[in-house]
């Protein structure tokens, strides 16, 4: 019993010592200037209107982030905000309101541990237990929204670049392709049809097509959208027919997503043995366990 009370004044004290330590940085922390959001903003919007739960949090969120934002060195920040855009910039968020994101999830996974942790008698230890698990959740969302942005990329790429050769063998330019590819999509909100969408406002704003492509080669990087870049910023270089290099970089997108098809099937056949044995020994449990218990009743 004096053990279980020294337990729960052990981890009261970590708790307290661990908001204190939290209030102390966010006091001291310098100012940074506030981000200007862009592009980033529209997508804030978007998320304000198709989430009701992300407009109820996106305020408090908005408001620690304004008193975290010095928190963060120049290389993290350079690093969250590579990170975001790499995951279409998620909910339109901003470095500092990443980090006060992952600072509200880790006080609400605290919370609910200290609460769990009195319910099952053992006290706020559970806290410090749940906290860094609910710090982690905005991290593992805007990875796999990365993941499924760059899926959505490579898969539809092949079906794009088709589409793109088709205009411009029927006498589009490269910008009008392109908006053919943006407008006669059935998805708006598709990854591949957004970054085109941007690769037309880059355009229309100013930039070169080579600009326009390396943002978006930098936006999205993998072989399928470095490939694509680069064939026809060299096709423009060199004056080589656009619509021409466009085919044959279909066809090559249309390998390279079969060899990574025939990848996956194959680790996929490798990975589900596990699984199986495990379904097989429980099987064989089901079906030998009464044997034996009647066995072992009969010679008891």
């Amino acid at each position: 019993m004096t053990f279980l009370l020294l337990l729960r004044i052990l981890g009261t004290l970590l708790v307290a010592s661990a908001i204190g330590v939290l209030v102390y940085f966010i006091a001291r922390a310098p100012s940074r200037n506030a981000s200007r959001l862009g592009l980033r903003g529209l997508k804030r919007q978007r998320a304000l209107q198709d989430n009701a739960a992300w407009a109820q949090l996106e305020p408090l969120v908005r408001w620690l982030g304004v008193r975290v934002n010095g928190m963060l060195t120049d290389e993290q920040y350079a690093a969250m905000d590579r990170q975001l855009m790499l995951a279409g910039d998620y909910l339109g968020l901003t470095p500092e309101e990443y980090l006060a994101m992952s600072i509200l999830s880790g006080l609400g996974g605290m919370a609910m541990g200290a609460v769990a942790g009195f319910m099952m008698g053992v006290g706020p230890v559970l806290a410090l237990v749940v906290a860094p698990i609910g710090a982690a959740l905005p991290y593992i969302a805007v990875s796999e929204a990365q993941q499924e942005r760059m899926k959505q990329i490579n898969r539809g790429l092949p079906y794009a670049i088709d589409l793109m050769a088709l205009a411009m063998s029927a006498g589009q330019d490269f910008p009008g392709a392109v908006r053919q590819v943006v407008e006669k999509s059935s998805d708006p909100d598709d990854a591949l049809v957004a970054e085109f969408a941007v690769v037309l406002q880059e355009l229309g704003l100013g930039m070169t097509r080579k600009q326009a492509l390396e943002n978006f080669a930098r936006r999205a990087p993998s072989d399928g959208v470095a490939e694509f870049v680069g064939s026809v910023v060299q096709a423009e270089e060199r004056g080589n027919p656009v619509a021409t290099v466009l085919q044959i970089q279909a066809s090559v997108s249309r390998i390279r997503r079969t060899v990574r098809a025939e990848e996956n099937a194959s680790k996929a056949g490798v990975a589900m043995v596990g699984p199986l044995m495990l379904v097989f020994l429980c099987i064989m449990l089901l079906v030998m366990g009464p044997m034996l218990l009647r066995i072992m009743k009969e010679f008891s």
